[in-house]
C-alpha cells in the first residue's frame, strides 16, 4: 500500500470510531489506545516527508488532531493549513481547530474558540484570545464566538469523571475556581 492510501485508510479508521464515549470509561480508554496507534502510524509515514496532495495532508492532519500533545495538534494545524492552500474543503476549519487544540493543551487561550470542555459542572469554551475577531473566525470557517458559546451552553451531556481528566484541564479548572 502506498503512503497516500495508508494515510487515507488511517483517516477512515479514525472517522469510523464512536467518539460519543465518556472519558474514563473502558470504551474511551480503548479508543485512545487506537487513536495513539494511528497517530504513531501517521508520524512514521510523515517521516518520509509530507504528502503533496491536499486529501492526504488533510487525512494526516485529522488523525493527529485526535492526539494528546500540543506538538501533535500543532503539526495537524500545519498539515491542514497546507491542505487548505491546495484547496481542500474543510481544511481551513481543521487548521483552526488543531491550532486551538495545540494552544489549549499548552494551557494557553485558544485563538478561534473551537474547543468545548467539561469543567466538572457544565460545558464551556476553553478560554479564547479576545483579540481574535469574528471576521478571522469566519475567514477560517469557524462560527462566530457567540455561536460557539451558545453551543457549549446547550450541551447537556453528563460530565466525565474529572479525577481522570488530563492535567492541562484539571489545572485550569482549579485556577478558575480560585479566581
Amino acid at each position: 500500500m502506498d503512503r497516500s492510501a495508508a494515510l487515507i485508510g488511517l483517516l477512515a479508521e479514525d472517522q469510523a470510531e464512536d467518539r460519543a464515549v465518556l472519558a474514563g470509561e473502558p470504551a474511551y480508554v480503548a479508543l485512545r489506545v487506537r487513536d495513539k496507534a494511528r497517530r504513531e502510524a501517521v508520524m512514521a509515514l510523515l517521516a518520509e516527508g509530507w504528502p503533496e496532495d491536499a486529501d492526504t495532508l488533510y487525512a494526516a492532519a485529522w488523525v493527529l488532531n485526535h492526539g494528546d500533545l500540543s506538538e501533535e495538534a500543532a503539526l495537524a494545524s500545519q498539515l491542514a493549513a497546507r491542505a487548505a492552500e491546495l484547496g481542500r474543503p474543510g481544511a481551513r476549519w481543521l487548521a483552526a481547530a488543531a491550532l486551538d487544540r495545540s494552544l489549549m493543551y499548552a494551557e494557553h487561550p485558544q485563538k478561534y474558540g473551537t474547543n468545548i470542555v467539561p469543567d466538572g459542572v457544565g460545558w464551556r469554551l476553553w478560554d479564547v484570545d479576545p483579540a481574535t475577531t469574528d471576521q478571522e473566525r469566519i475567514a477560517n470557517d469557524v462560527p462566530p464566538l457567540s455561536e460557539m458559546q451558545a453551543r457549549a451552553a446547550a450541551i447537556t451531556d453528563p460530565q466525565p469523571d474529572m479525577a481522570g481528566a488530563p492535567g492541562w484541564l484539571t489545572r485550569r479548572r482549579v485556577e478558575r475556581a480560585e479566581s
